[in-house]
C-alpha cells in the first residue's frame, strides 16, 4: 500500500471547511431556506457528511485495515470538534445562536458517511481475498 503522503488530497476538505465557515458567518435573517419542515438539519447532514468524505479522501492512502476502526474515529472525532467549533462560532453572529442539536444532525450526516466507507472499504478487502479486523470465527 502506497502511503506516501499527497497534500493535495486535502484541498476538497477545507474547501468543504470554508464553505461551513462562510454559511456560519451569515447573520440570521441573511439565509433564505425552503420552507420545508427540518430542511437546516437535513442541510447539517448533508454538509458533514461531505465533510467527513471529504477527509476520507484526504487520508485514503492511509487507512490500514488494522486501524481501520480507530481511523473511524478520528474522522468522527474531526468532525465533532468542528461541528463544535462551529456552533461557537455562530454565537457571535448576530441573529444566530448555537444549538446542540445541529451537532447532533451533523454528528449523524458525519457517522452515516463514514459507516458506509467502513463497509466498502472491507467489501474491497474481501474482495481482494485481504483480511479485515473483524475475529473469525
Amino acid at each position: 500500500m502506497n502511503t506516501t503522503f499527497r497534500w493535495y488530497r486535502f484541498i476538497p476538505m477545507v474547501l468543504v471547511m470554508g464553505t461551513i465557515f462562510y454559511l456560519s458567518h451569515q447573520s440570521g435573517d441573511s439565509l433564505d431556506l425552503p420552507d420545508i419542515p427540518s430542511i437546516d438539519k437535513l442541510a447539517h447532514v448533508l454538509i458533514y457528511g461531505t465533510l467527513a468524505a471529504t477527509v476520507w479522501y484526504g487520508i485514503h492512502n492511509r487507512v490500514t485495515p488494522d486501524y481501520l476502526w480507530r481511523i473511524w474515529g478520528g474522522v468522527i472525532l474531526f468532525c465533532l470538534l468542528y461541528a463544535i467549533s462551529d456552533e461557537f462560532h455562530q454565537s457571535f453572529i448576530p441573529g444566530r445562536e448555537p444549538d446542540v442539536m445541529d451537532i447532533v444532525a451533523d454528528m449523524f450526516g458525519a457517522i452515516t458517511f463514514s459507516l458506509a466507507y467502513v463497509y466498502q472499504y472491507q467489501r474491497h478487502l474481501l474482495y481482494r481475498g485481504q483480511k479485515t479486523d473483524k475475529p473469525s470465527r
